[in-house]
């Protein structure tokens, strides 16, 4: 008996670390399509890899278009909104944030665009509690639903 008692109170705790842990999880984006040079730099890596359609890109990896390139990136929320980002020629940012959150039907995106221009295309973010941040050297733009465009040149 004392074993049976044993496992069920195992299973009990496992499933609530196991809940806990469902709450919040990363997201993934997909490049749906890009014209000339586009890399990812993995997080941790050293080294630049050419994307391709369908690559992924996860949470701290760091995208670059080379001139006369750009890329289209679908990064759709949880409660199924549509949301694209395209990124421009010559222009390098990070995907900072990109959790998603099962139990209260909610998302956040954080994107850090170093240098470069990029076009959010996002239909209505159904969630109130859903984020999604463009943020550059000198501020950072909230996004509920709309098409917006954010540059951040660089200084001579």
């Amino acid at each position: 008996m004392g074993i049976i008692r044993f496992l069920l109170t195992i299973a009990l705790i496992v499933s609530f670390i196991s809940s806990g842990a469902a709450e919040e999880s990363m997201r993934s984006a997909v490049i749906v399509s890009f014209e000339g040079r586009v890399d990812v730099q993995r997080e941790g890596e050293k080294y630049w890899i050419p994307v391709e359609n369908g690559s992924i890109l996860n949470e701290r990896d760091l995208l670059r278009t080379k001139p006369a390139s750009r890329v289209v990136i679908d990064v759709t929320g949880i409660t199924g909104e549509e949301i694209t980002v395209e990124v421009e020629e010559s222009s390098q940012l990070m995907i900072v944030e990109f959790i998603k959150d099962e139990e209260k039907k909610a998302h956040k995106t954080l994107i850090d665009l170093a240098i470069g221009k990029v076009l959010i295309k996002a239909k209505e973010i159904r969630s109130e509690e859903s984020e999604f941040e463009v943020k550059t050297p000198t501020s950072v733009v909230g996004i509920r639903g709309t098409t917006f465009g954010v540059e951040v040149e660089a200084i001579e």
